[in-house]
């Protein structure tokens, strides 16, 4: 089953089926992410439920009048934490700023461990409690998923299964709630999100209130993506790239501007975007590596190709 050309595939067959299930979830994952870079998740656990009262939450904050949101923007700290107002980060090849504002969460780490001085707090909007609730739920059970989809991956790429799983501990992954206003004048060259590909390992991206979403396919054509309501769309990003020497796919997606009869239709999405620890080198991996496949990317750690990509974008100066 596929999604035009983008594969759908049940993580039940690799948490709690049989060996044959388990190993064609391994096969099938890694064909998706070493041809277009970007699968469809059914049976991950998270429930219908969830997600609508998550979104619920997340329009309920977006509502709140443009002071209050402002109230929640953190000056000096590269739009990591809290509210991110309309229009201020943009693509890494463009300079125009994309038609959108988000807010975001990060770790919640007990003050006694010590990777809690690695981390900026969380921001709490007063107004929409279920918001944080919510959000810091969602942020839970997507790192659990997204790190089930990683020990897929290692075995594919002939690692061991849990290679990741030290990285992603207490790594620097982010929800990321958008919302996308209604079009009230012609944007010029401005979209709802330019073409970009992810900075971080994987994303796992929670549907979306309204279509707009399109991948960029190995024959250079956009394929539009609109997953089912229960379905998380699982991408690979940058360091996930770098890390395999391109034997992965960090494809370039956008959001597309809707036709003009739809400009006063808000869009909402939801990505968590899986991040390692900043220390977590991602120098090519040796078995990705080969004759035919020489080393494209210098060594960098993800802390540093992390900052290198903020500036880029606009949310780092």
């Amino acid at each position: 089953m596929s999604i035009v050309g983008i594969p759908v595939l049940k993580l039940e067959d690799f948490t709690g089926g049989s060996e044959q299930k388990r190993n064609e979830f391994i096969q099938n994952i890694g064909k998706a992410y070493t041809e277009i870079g970007f699968a469809a998740i059914e049976d991950h656990g998270i429930s219908k439920k969830q997600i609508s009262e998550l979104y619920s939450a997340v329009k309920a904050f977006f509502k709140l009048p443009e002071n209050i949101k402002k109230q929640y923007e953190i000056e000096g700290i590269a739009g990591q934490r809290g509210f991110t107002s309309f229009g201020k980060e943009h693509a890494k090849d463009s300079n125009v700023g994309d038609l959108k504002e988000f807010y975001h969460f990060g770790q919640e780490i007990d003050s006694k461990h010590p990777d809690y001085k690695n981390h900026l707090p969380n921001v709490y909007c007063e107004q929409v409690p279920e918001f944080n609730e919510r959000c810091i739920a969602i942020y839970r059970d997507l790192e659990a998923m997204g790190a089930k989809i990683l020990r897929a991956i290692a075995i594919y790429l002939n690692l061991d299964e849990h290679f990741f799983d030290s990285h992603i501990f207490h790594g620097n992954s982010i929800l990321r709630p958008i919302h996308y206003p209604p079009i009230t004048s012609a944007p010029k060259d401005a979209v709802r999100a330019a073409a970009h590909e992810d900075i971080n390992l994987i994303t796992l991206l929670i549907g979306s209130s309204a279509d707009g979403l399109q991948v960029l396919s190995k024959n250079n054509e956009w394929i539009d993506i609109k997953a089912g309501e229960e379905m998380i769309v699982v991408n690979v990003g940058d360091m996930l790239q770098r890390l395999t020497n391109g034997k992965l796919s960090s494809t370039t997606h956008r959001v597309i501007n809707p036709p003009r009869e739809k400009w006063s239709q808000p869009r909402f999405s939801i990505p968590f975007f899986l991040h390692p620890r900043p220390e977590m080198p991602l120098n090519a991996l040796p078995n990705c590596v080969t004759p035919g496949n020489p080393k494209i990317w210098d060594d960098i750690t993800a802390g540093d190709y992390l900052t290198q990509r903020l500036k880029e974008i606009g949310l780092l100066k």
